[in-house]
């Protein structure tokens, strides 16, 4: 492009613009009024429901399409989900499948809104690198597992989804001190059109929640998919060892993303 040249939008891409966001923040400020009028006063299975219909509908909004792959595997008992982590994205597209309660990292605690809605959908936030404050969650997590199933993300941070970063162990000893399994999830976001493997959703870097829910907006042309993977047969010695559950399941997503389609 020259330097003479500008960029011109259409009056008709402008409003369809415009209106995604009104949809956007319509849906955020509904999800808001149900966790602050309804939640009190509602069951876990209405909270769960409630969670799962927003979450649907939030991708509906992005334009993101979900596909479950092996989602007959997980019981109806509690388990520890290890999962890859890409975009702020993952945790409604699980939601949108099965809702379960996260650990996040502290930085998502102090987001404007999505921040408060975390805590009040009682996410447990860690502090990034702090190995004494992971134990202390990880005996947190664990009293969690006891009646309900709880998600991570072990690699500490979210990349571009091409490959998997090492596994942090410490959360991994809540299912150790539980005695629940651990399953693993790979997510992966593909274009709808070509199947081919997307960076649209990847939030990294410096990059700020508003200028990644604009970056999906402006494609809608997304879907994610949640591969889920069974525990390995461990030995019952493996199985109390959390730096083996650790490599175990970073190895088990990262076998699977390998076989996963060309960037676009």
């Amino acid at each position: 492009m020259s330097q003479n040249q500008t960029i011109k939008y259409s009056p008709l891409g402008r409003l369809a613009t415009l209106w995604s966001w009104i949809l956007v923040w319509g849906h955020v400020i509904g999800g808001l009024l149900t966790l602050s009028f309804r939640f009190p006063f509602a069951t876990q299975e209405t909270k769960n429901k409630l969670i799962q219909n927003w979450s649907r509908r939030l991708l509906d909004v992005f334009g993101i399409t979900i596909r479950l792959q092996n989602q007959e595997i997980l019981p109806s008992t509690p388990y520890l989900l290890a999962s890859n982590h890409i975009s702020w994205m993952d945790i409604h597209a699980i939601n949108a499948f099965r809702p379960i309660r996260f650990v996040a990292k502290s930085d998502v605690e102090g987001w404007p809104v999505f921040g408060w809605m975390a805590k009040q959908l009682g996410t447990v936030f860690i502090k990034r690198d702090s190995a004494r404050h992971g134990k202390y969650v990880a005996s947190e997590v664990s009293d969690v597992l006891k009646t309900q199933s709880v998600c991570i993300f072990p690699e500490g941070t979210s990349t571009v989804g091409e490959g998997v970063l090492p596994f942090k162990p410490n959360l991994f000893e809540s299912a150790v001190i539980a005695q629940v399994p651990v399953y693993s999830l790979a997510i992966s976001y593909q274009s709808k059109g070509s199947g081919a493997r997307s960076e649209v959703a990847a939030f990294i870097g410096d990059m700020g929640l508003l200028g990644s829910m604009a970056k999906i907006l402006g494609d809608r042309n997304l879907v994610v998919e949640l591969s889920f993977i069974s525990p390995s047969g461990a030995s019952p010695e493996a199985s109390k060892d959390r730096k083996w559950l650790a490599l175990n399941s970073q190895e088990a997503i990262s076998n699977h993303l390998k076989g996963n389609h060309r960037l676009i």
